[in-house]
């Protein structure tokens, strides 16, 4: 029998008997169809349930080997070997500012990171370790993709820090900052107002704050005439 209804006066035992299931199979099976009785506690079958017979337990049991099988598998896949960038702390900078504009992280996240007992207490040229933001998975833009977005600029309190990729910040190189697009990205950057052009390479991570999309490189702002205006649309093309 692979389906029954469950009559008045019906016992656990007659049930699970009639459809030839154990206690523990039926629950499996039938969760919506068992409860606990408020006054003893005990288990009890509700009246009127529609409830699936051992055909169905095994049904249930293949799903839960695949599902098993599925999770060893994932476990087994080889991981993604993770990229790292370090930086040597110069006088004035702190934990937060680091992880802000610098990594693109939380504060505790490089604390961990770089087994810090006091966020608060770092010094000149201690070395600081973060991970790089992985977008392997990321989808890989397609050639010819054009967008607008609101850029921003960054210059000389980053000037000789390292970026994303590894490699000291120039301001005044062809370089932006990307949140998701791939490191090495070559991009075209046009303001609208002025019809200037130029292109540039994503080579660091940024910018963090809310509403802003890239990060140009003074060089890139000063080409452009957005340094006095600080923030504005430019229109982006992957090349």
């Amino acid at each position: 029998m692979d389906t029954y209804k469950i009559q008045g006066g019906d016992t656990i035992d007659r049930v699970t008997k009639t459809l030839g299931m154990t206690w523990d199979e039926f629950r499996q099976v039938n969760p919506n169809a068992v409860g606990r009785s408020g006054k003893t506690g005990k288990w009890i079958i509700k009246e009127g349930a529609e409830v699936k017979g051992p055909g169905s337990f095994q049904s249930v049991l293949q799903e839960k080997r695949s599902a098993a099988r599925d999770s060893a598998k994932d476990a087994e896949a080889p991981k993604t070997k993770a990229q790292w960038t370090e930086y040597t702390v110069k006088r004035g900078d702190t934990l937060w500012g680091l992880a802000r504009d610098t990594f693109g992280t939380t504060v505790e996240e490089l604390a961990k990171t770089n087994k810090l007992t006091n966020p608060d207490r770092i010094r000149p040229g201690q070395k600081i370790r973060a991970r790089i933001p992985d977008v392997a998975e990321k989808v890989t833009p397609e050639a010819g993709e054009r967008s607008e977005v609101v850029a921003s600029w960054y210059g000389k309190e980053y000037h000789g820090r390292p970026m994303a990729n590894g490699k000291i910040y120039n301001m005044y190189a062809s370089t932006i900052a990307h949140r998701t697009l791939p490191l090495g990205t070559k991009v075209e950057l046009t303001n609208p107002a002025t019809s200037q052009i130029v292109r540039a390479v994503v080579t660091d991570r940024g910018p963090f704050i809310e509403g802003r999309d890239v990060d140009l490189s003074y060089g890139i702002a000063k080409k452009l005439n957005m340094v006095e205006k600080g923030v504005g649309k430019v229109i982006m093309e992957i090349l």
